[in-house]
């Protein structure tokens, strides 16, 4: 969903407060984009699950049912985060989803929440609009 013309203020007013209190950080986080955000989230993510299995294999091993559960859990949010890290990282050479550039280009492909939300607005307008 786009931001409103007021929320799109606000952010740049913070970001133009980010930049004074600590241009330092404020270049660092700019330098970082979302695709390298996300690739970084993925290895962390594949990295954790290779934890999760050393920690199944060491409580087989050590005969700790526990160890195991927890080893068997942090393998599978560390998979999930995998995923979802994936699925949400922009391919070579396109702009994220939020950018201003993409804003201004054609329709943007609506979400279903998108659609429910626009449907829930209308129906809440339309009772408003019978109230008065």
């Amino acid at each position: 969903m786009p931001l409103s013309e007021h929320e799109q203020r606000m952010l740049e007013q913070m970001e133009r407060a980010l930049y004074a209190e600590d241009p330092k950080f404020a270049s660092a986080l700019e330098g970082s984009g979302l695709r390298t955000y996300t690739r970084r989230r993925v290895y962390q993510a594949v990295a954790g699950f290779l934890v999760g299995i050393a920690l199944l294999m060491a409580g087989m091993v050590a005969k700790q049912v526990w160890l195991s559960v927890v080893g068997f859990l942090v393998m599978l949010g560390c998979a999930v985060l995998a995923v979802t890290g994936w699925r949400k990282a922009p391919k070579p050479g396109e702009q994220p989803a939020g950018a201003p550039h993409a804003r201004g280009q054609g329709r943007p492909k609506r979400s279903m929440m998108d659609r429910i939300e626009q449907r829930w607005q209308r129906r809440r307008d339309e009772q408003g609009g019978h109230d008065r």
